[in-house]
Protein backbone atom coordinates (compact mmCIF):
# COMPACT_ATOMS: atom_id res chain seq x y z
CA UNK A 1 0.00 0.00 0.00
CA UNK A 2 1.48 3.71 -0.62
CA UNK A 3 2.23 6.38 1.94
CA UNK A 4 -0.17 8.86 0.98
CA UNK A 5 1.73 12.68 -0.10
CA UNK A 6 -0.33 15.01 1.65
CA UNK A 7 0.06 18.25 -0.43
CA UNK A 8 -2.11 19.78 1.95
CA UNK A 9 -0.05 19.38 5.04
CA UNK A 10 2.79 19.91 3.30
CA UNK A 11 1.75 23.53 1.94
CA UNK A 12 0.19 24.44 5.52
CA UNK A 13 4.15 23.95 6.15
CA UNK A 14 5.33 25.92 3.84
CA UNK A 15 2.82 28.64 4.85
CA UNK A 16 4.31 29.25 8.19
CA UNK A 17 7.80 29.16 7.01
CA UNK A 18 6.79 32.04 4.50
CA UNK A 19 5.02 33.59 7.16
CA UNK A 20 7.91 33.76 9.18
CA UNK A 21 9.58 35.50 6.43
CA UNK A 22 7.22 38.09 5.33
CA UNK A 23 6.52 39.41 8.72
CA UNK A 24 10.50 39.51 9.05
CA UNK A 25 10.80 40.82 5.72
CA UNK A 26 7.89 43.73 6.88
CA UNK A 27 9.09 44.45 10.06
CA UNK A 28 12.16 45.72 8.11
CA UNK A 29 9.70 47.92 5.43
CA UNK A 30 9.27 45.70 2.63
CA UNK A 31 5.68 43.86 2.68
CA UNK A 32 5.40 41.09 0.36
CA UNK A 33 2.98 42.69 -2.52
CA UNK A 34 1.20 40.22 -5.03
CA UNK A 35 -1.41 42.05 -7.63
CA UNK A 36 -4.02 39.55 -9.33
CA UNK A 37 -5.64 40.26 -12.63
CA UNK A 38 -8.79 38.69 -13.77
CA UNK A 39 -10.45 39.72 -16.84
CA UNK A 40 -13.93 38.29 -17.41
CA UNK A 41 -16.59 36.07 -15.85
CA UNK A 42 -14.73 32.19 -16.23
CA UNK A 43 -15.93 30.73 -13.05
CA UNK A 44 -12.86 28.82 -12.04
CA UNK A 45 -11.06 31.72 -12.53
CA UNK A 46 -12.75 33.22 -9.68
CA UNK A 47 -12.24 30.67 -7.25
CA UNK A 48 -8.44 30.71 -8.53
CA UNK A 49 -8.79 35.00 -7.46
CA UNK A 50 -9.77 34.27 -5.02
CA UNK A 51 -7.90 31.49 -3.18
CA UNK A 52 -5.16 33.68 -4.16
CA UNK A 53 -6.42 36.27 -2.06
CA UNK A 54 -7.15 34.32 1.16
CA UNK A 55 -3.71 32.79 1.09
CA UNK A 56 -2.22 36.62 1.26
CA UNK A 57 -3.95 36.92 3.82
CA UNK A 58 -2.92 34.15 5.18
CA UNK A 59 0.58 34.68 5.34
CA UNK A 60 1.08 38.68 5.46
CA UNK A 61 1.25 39.66 1.85
CA UNK A 62 -0.26 42.84 0.69
CA UNK A 63 -2.51 42.56 -2.64
CA UNK A 64 -4.89 43.81 -5.17
CA UNK A 65 -7.36 42.30 -6.88
CA UNK A 66 -8.41 43.62 -10.32
CA UNK A 67 -11.09 42.36 -11.89
CA UNK A 68 -11.66 43.29 -15.51
CA UNK A 69 -14.89 43.34 -17.72
CA UNK A 70 -14.55 40.57 -20.90
CA UNK A 71 -14.47 43.54 -23.28
CA UNK A 72 -10.82 44.78 -21.73
CA UNK A 73 -8.45 45.77 -24.67
CA UNK A 74 -5.23 45.18 -24.79
CA UNK A 75 -4.00 48.65 -24.52
CA UNK A 76 -6.11 48.73 -21.40
CA UNK A 77 -4.55 45.88 -19.76
CA UNK A 78 -1.30 46.67 -20.75
CA UNK A 79 -2.00 50.21 -19.39
CA UNK A 80 -2.42 48.51 -15.88
CA UNK A 81 0.30 46.45 -15.99
CA UNK A 82 2.53 49.19 -16.87
CA UNK A 83 1.23 50.45 -13.65
CA UNK A 84 2.17 47.57 -11.66
CA UNK A 85 5.54 47.57 -12.87
CA UNK A 86 6.41 50.68 -11.63
CA UNK A 87 4.20 50.02 -8.52
CA UNK A 88 7.15 49.89 -5.35
CA UNK A 89 4.59 48.00 -3.60
CA UNK A 90 4.25 45.30 -5.81
CA UNK A 91 6.63 42.24 -5.75
CA UNK A 92 4.68 40.15 -8.33
CA UNK A 93 2.04 40.56 -11.10
CA UNK A 94 -0.30 37.47 -12.07
CA UNK A 95 -2.76 37.74 -14.75
CA UNK A 96 -5.14 34.81 -14.30
CA UNK A 97 -5.67 32.34 -17.39
CA UNK A 98 -7.48 31.73 -19.80
CA UNK A 99 -7.91 35.24 -21.11
CA UNK A 100 -10.85 36.27 -23.35
CA UNK A 101 -10.14 35.34 -27.04
CA UNK A 102 -9.01 38.60 -28.38
CA UNK A 103 -6.17 39.33 -25.87
CA UNK A 104 -2.88 37.72 -26.95
CA UNK A 105 -1.52 36.21 -23.80
CA UNK A 106 1.94 35.74 -24.78
CA UNK A 107 2.10 39.26 -25.80
CA UNK A 108 0.37 40.01 -22.28
CA UNK A 109 3.11 38.40 -20.27
CA UNK A 110 5.70 39.94 -21.98
CA UNK A 111 4.65 43.31 -20.72
CA UNK A 112 5.24 42.11 -16.86
CA UNK A 113 8.74 42.66 -15.63
CA UNK A 114 10.75 39.66 -15.46
CA UNK A 115 11.20 40.15 -11.80
CA UNK A 116 7.45 40.03 -10.83
CA UNK A 117 6.62 37.76 -13.48
CA UNK A 118 5.89 35.41 -10.52
CA UNK A 119 4.26 32.86 -12.74
CA UNK A 120 7.90 32.38 -14.52
CA UNK A 121 5.97 32.29 -17.49
CA UNK A 122 8.14 35.14 -19.48
CA UNK A 123 10.47 34.00 -22.18
CA UNK A 124 13.40 35.34 -19.93
CA UNK A 125 12.22 33.33 -16.95
CA UNK A 126 11.68 30.52 -19.13
CA UNK A 127 14.91 31.15 -20.74
CA UNK A 128 16.90 31.11 -16.74
CA UNK A 129 14.76 27.94 -16.24
CA UNK A 130 15.82 26.10 -19.55
CA UNK A 131 20.09 27.05 -18.29
CA UNK A 132 19.11 25.71 -14.60
CA UNK A 133 19.98 29.66 -12.99
CA UNK A 134 16.37 30.20 -12.20
CA UNK A 135 14.74 33.59 -11.13
CA UNK A 136 11.70 31.58 -10.37
CA UNK A 137 10.34 28.11 -10.40
CA UNK A 138 7.12 27.62 -12.63
CA UNK A 139 4.39 27.10 -9.35
CA UNK A 140 2.88 23.49 -10.21
CA UNK A 141 5.96 22.38 -11.07
CA UNK A 142 8.09 23.85 -8.00
CA UNK A 143 5.34 22.32 -6.15
CA UNK A 144 5.67 18.99 -7.30
CA UNK A 145 9.56 19.11 -6.53
CA UNK A 146 9.08 20.26 -3.07
CA UNK A 147 6.83 17.09 -1.79
CA UNK A 148 9.24 15.30 -3.13
CA UNK A 149 11.84 17.00 -1.78
CA UNK A 150 9.84 17.13 2.03
CA UNK A 151 9.16 13.55 1.97
CA UNK A 152 12.98 12.48 0.51
CA UNK A 153 12.08 10.93 -2.22
CA UNK A 154 15.31 10.37 -4.37
CA UNK A 155 15.52 11.39 -7.80
CA UNK A 156 19.16 10.82 -8.69
CA UNK A 157 19.29 8.52 -11.35
CA UNK A 158 15.65 7.26 -11.37
CA UNK A 159 13.79 7.26 -14.82
CA UNK A 160 10.55 10.02 -14.54
CA UNK A 161 8.22 10.24 -17.02
CA UNK A 162 6.19 13.02 -17.65
CA UNK A 163 2.79 12.47 -19.51
CA UNK A 164 2.17 15.92 -20.76
CA UNK A 165 4.12 18.75 -22.42
CA UNK A 166 2.03 21.65 -22.08
CA UNK A 167 3.95 25.38 -21.28
CA UNK A 168 2.89 25.70 -17.37
CA UNK A 169 3.48 22.23 -16.48
CA UNK A 170 4.85 19.35 -18.40
CA UNK A 171 7.77 21.12 -20.18
CA UNK A 172 9.14 22.69 -16.97
CA UNK A 173 8.65 19.42 -15.06
CA UNK A 174 10.80 17.70 -17.71
CA UNK A 175 13.40 20.25 -16.69
CA UNK A 176 13.23 20.55 -13.52
CA UNK A 177 13.84 16.67 -12.85
CA UNK A 178 16.01 16.75 -15.03
CA UNK A 179 18.17 19.20 -13.26
CA UNK A 180 17.34 16.80 -10.30
CA UNK A 181 19.69 14.05 -12.03
CA UNK A 182 16.38 12.05 -13.22
CA UNK A 183 16.73 10.66 -16.66
CA UNK A 184 13.53 12.15 -17.81
CA UNK A 185 10.68 10.82 -20.76
CA UNK A 186 8.37 12.96 -22.31
CA UNK A 187 4.91 11.64 -23.07
CA UNK A 188 2.36 13.35 -25.06
CA UNK A 189 -1.22 12.87 -27.34
CA UNK A 190 0.83 11.43 -30.04
CA UNK A 191 2.94 9.30 -27.61
CA UNK A 192 2.52 5.69 -29.39
CA UNK A 193 1.80 2.63 -26.98
CA UNK A 194 1.88 5.12 -23.71
CA UNK A 195 1.77 1.83 -21.00
CA UNK A 196 4.97 1.08 -22.25
CA UNK A 197 6.85 4.71 -21.05
CA UNK A 198 4.62 4.28 -17.93
CA UNK A 199 5.59 1.18 -17.00
CA UNK A 200 9.02 2.10 -17.08
CA UNK A 201 9.04 4.82 -14.48
CA UNK A 202 10.25 5.70 -11.06
CA UNK A 203 8.62 8.65 -10.84
CA UNK A 204 5.42 9.02 -12.84
CA UNK A 205 3.92 12.45 -13.69
CA UNK A 206 0.26 12.65 -14.79
CA UNK A 207 -0.36 16.23 -16.36
CA UNK A 208 -2.72 15.87 -19.37
CA UNK A 209 -6.21 16.49 -17.57
CA UNK A 210 -7.98 13.29 -19.06
CA UNK A 211 -9.95 11.71 -16.06
CA UNK A 212 -8.01 7.99 -14.97
CA UNK A 213 -5.78 7.89 -17.83
CA UNK A 214 -3.36 6.06 -15.86
CA UNK A 215 -4.54 2.16 -14.98
CA UNK A 216 -3.30 -0.03 -12.50
CA UNK A 217 -1.76 -1.83 -15.22
CA UNK A 218 0.15 1.06 -16.60
CA UNK A 219 2.75 1.39 -13.98
CA UNK A 220 5.13 -0.33 -12.22
CA UNK A 221 5.83 -1.91 -8.57
CA UNK A 222 6.81 0.50 -6.11
CA UNK A 223 6.28 3.58 -8.23
CA UNK A 224 6.16 7.04 -7.55
CA UNK A 225 3.02 8.59 -8.92
CA UNK A 226 2.32 12.10 -8.85
CA UNK A 227 -0.89 13.04 -10.16
CA UNK A 228 -1.53 17.03 -11.36
CA UNK A 229 -4.92 16.18 -13.27
CA UNK A 230 -7.88 17.98 -11.83
CA UNK A 231 -11.35 16.33 -13.99
CA UNK A 232 -14.54 15.14 -13.47
CA UNK A 233 -15.29 11.54 -13.94
CA UNK A 234 -18.49 10.00 -15.21
CA UNK A 235 -20.41 10.32 -12.28
CA UNK A 236 -19.36 14.20 -11.60
CA UNK A 237 -16.99 13.03 -8.70
CA UNK A 238 -13.48 15.03 -9.20
CA UNK A 239 -10.92 12.74 -10.30
CA UNK A 240 -7.14 12.90 -11.44
CA UNK A 241 -5.20 11.71 -14.50
CA UNK A 242 -4.83 8.66 -12.68
CA UNK A 243 -7.50 5.73 -11.74
CA UNK A 244 -6.13 6.10 -7.69
CA UNK A 245 -7.83 2.92 -7.02
CA UNK A 246 -6.09 0.97 -9.30
CA UNK A 247 -2.58 2.46 -8.87
CA UNK A 248 -2.41 3.18 -5.07
CA UNK A 249 -1.72 -0.73 -4.38
CA UNK A 250 1.34 -0.50 -6.75
CA UNK A 251 2.38 2.66 -5.76
CA UNK A 252 5.16 3.16 -3.18
CA UNK A 253 4.33 7.11 -3.09
CA UNK A 254 1.30 8.81 -4.62
CA UNK A 255 -0.60 12.02 -4.37
CA UNK A 256 -4.28 12.27 -4.24
CA UNK A 257 -7.19 14.32 -5.97
CA UNK A 258 -7.95 16.50 -4.67
CA UNK A 259 -5.37 17.21 -1.66
CA UNK A 260 -2.54 16.63 -3.52
CA UNK A 261 -0.61 18.85 -6.19
CA UNK A 262 -3.16 21.30 -5.70
CA UNK A 263 -2.54 23.16 -2.44
CA UNK A 264 1.12 23.79 -3.10
CA UNK A 265 0.54 25.65 -6.81
CA UNK A 266 -0.55 29.03 -4.91
CA UNK A 267 2.14 28.21 -2.08
CA UNK A 268 4.60 28.27 -4.45
CA UNK A 269 3.20 31.30 -6.30
CA UNK A 270 3.47 32.57 -2.21
CA UNK A 271 7.25 31.25 -2.37
CA UNK A 272 8.04 33.36 -5.78
CA UNK A 273 6.73 36.35 -4.58
CA UNK A 274 8.50 36.42 -0.80
CA UNK A 275 11.84 35.99 -3.08
CA UNK A 276 10.81 38.99 -5.38
CA UNK A 277 10.13 41.29 -2.32
CA UNK A 278 13.44 39.87 -0.62
CA UNK A 279 15.10 41.06 -4.13
CA UNK A 280 13.16 44.40 -3.92
CA UNK A 281 14.37 44.97 -0.52
CA UNK A 282 18.12 44.45 -1.09
CA UNK A 283 18.56 46.83 -3.92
Amino acid sequence: MAQIIDGKLTSAQIREEIKAEAATLTAKGTQPGLAVIIVGEDPASQIYVRNKEKACDEVGFYSEKYALPAETTEAELTALIEKLNADNKIHGILVQSPLPKHLDEKRIVAQILPCKDVDAFSEENVGKITLGTPRFLPCTPAGIMELLKRYNIETKGKHAVVVGRSNIVGKPMGLLLLGADCTVTTCHSRTVDLAKYTKDADILVAAVGKSKLIKGDMVKEGAVIIDVGMNRDENGKLSGDVDFEQCEPKASYITPVPGGVGPMTITMLLQNTLTSAKEAANK
